[in-house]
Formats: C-alpha cells, sequence, structure tokens
C-alpha cells in the first residue's frame, strides 16, 4: 500500500498541484459535486472516507466538501462523487470542465439515487456529450476495484431483482468513471435518508471504500 505521503506526493503530481509539507495537508479531499445549477446529492454517505482511514494506510477528510462543477475549485479534488434522483442537462462549462478534469487525472463516482430511470437517462446522455470517444462499459467482478481493500464477491440489492453491476470508463488504459444505475448512496448512515422507492447496493460502503482506494492508488 501506498503512504501516506507519497500517495499525496503522486496524486500532486498527477493533477499539477504543489506538494503538500505538513500531514494535515496530506489527507485526500473529496468533493460531491453540485451541478446542472443547483442540484447535488442529499444522501450519499460519506462514511466510506473514516472506513478508508481506518482500514488502510491512506489519510482523508472525514466529510465531503460541496464543490461546483463548472467551477476552477474541481481540480483541488483527486475524488468526486456525482448523484441524484431525477433528470437534468449539464451547462457547456460543466461538461467542458468534466471532461477536462477526467482527461487530466480526476475520478467521478456516480449513481442513480434510488434507481431513478429519469437521472440514468440524464447521466448517460451527458457522458456521451463529455466524452464521445468513450463509452461506459460493464466492469466484471474479478476487476482491481472489488478486491483493492475488501473481497467483494457479488453486489447485494435492497430489494433484490437482476444481478446488479458497475458500469465504467478509461482514460489511459486507467478507469476514471465508475457509474451505478442503482443507488451507492449507503443510507444505513445517513439521516433521514432511504431508498424506499428503488434499489440500493447494500454492501455499497465496502465497495465505495475500495473505489476511492482504487482511484487513488492506480
Amino acid at each position: 500500500m501506498i503512504g501516506k505521503t507519497l500517495l499525496s506526493a503522486v496524486l500532486c503530481a498527477a493533477m499539477g498541484w504543489a506538494a503538500p509539507t505538513q500531514a494535515k495537508e496530506a489527507a485526500v479531499r473529496c468533493a460531491n459535486l453540485i451541478y446542472a445549477g443547483t442540484q447535488t446529492s442529499r444522501c450519499f454517505s460519506d462514511e466510506f472516507l473514516s472506513a478508508v482511514q481506518r482500514e488502510s494506510t491512506i489519510a482523508t477528510e472525514r466529510r465531503f466538501k460541496s464543490v461546483k462543477l463548472d467551477s476552477e475549485e474541481l481540480f483541488a479534488f483527486p475524488f468526486v462523487v456525482m448523484t441524484g434522483e431525477k433528470e437534468f442537462y449539464l451547462s457547456a462549462k460543466e461538461r467542458e470542465n468534466l471532461k477536462k478534469y477526467l482527461t487530466r487525472g480526476g475520478f467521478l463516482l456516480a449513481s442513480a439515487g434510488c434507481s431513478s430511470k429519469e437521472w440514468d437517462q440524464s447521466f448517460r446522455r451527458e457522458m456521451r456529450q463529455v466524452l464521445p470517444d468513450r463509452k461506459l462499459g460493464r466492469i466484471s467482478m474479478d476487476h482491481a476495484i472489488f478486491k483493492t481493500v475488501k473481497t467483494i464477491k457479488d453486489l447485494k440489492l435492497s430489494h433484490g431483482g437482476s444481478d446488479p453491476y458497475l458500469e465504467g470508463i478509461e482514460n489511459d488504459g486507467k478507469t476514471v468513471v465508475i457509474y451505478s444505475a442503482q443507488g451507492l448512496n449507503d443510507t444505513a448512515h445517513t439521516v433521514g435518508c432511504c431508498c424506499c422507492g428503488g434499489n440500493e447496493i447494500i454492501n455499497s460502503m465496502e465497495v465505495n471504500v475500495n473505489i476511492l482506494v482504487y482511484a487513488l492508488t492506480h
């Protein structure tokens, strides 16, 4: 496993940031995106950030920072989360920023909250515009994201149904987008949130831990 100082230096070099000089500054920061004007996730648990710190040598900040997709602040975060439950359209600036972010070392974790069909359709449409030469493809269960920290043999749905799976987009041989059409929100660790209207991957905290560690070490 990459140590905290080395990991921070690698991330800084990849994104063109200045290297931190103190241990506190080396903590990995993750963003919760504000997109399509005012849409954002209000029910995506950040508990997996604490779990990563407990179960690896990676230091993390314990809470998401809300960041606008069309802002320059986006590029200060190596890992961002995007989710929601209704139709949306990104602005031209948001699409431009997201493309630049994903092709310069950033990583996006996205999921349709409560299996929202409207959000799923919107996300697929937007990704075709952001990265027209790359397609979402099904991720096999032997991918590194299923064994970086936890060994995950299957994905489990809260309401059952067809076998769930994750999809991804690669850039230069590395997965830079991971998407789930079912919720990865881990609402068991949120207050006032649930997925009663649709499916949720109930082992999502373990999945999200693995995804973050993969994003930071590959």
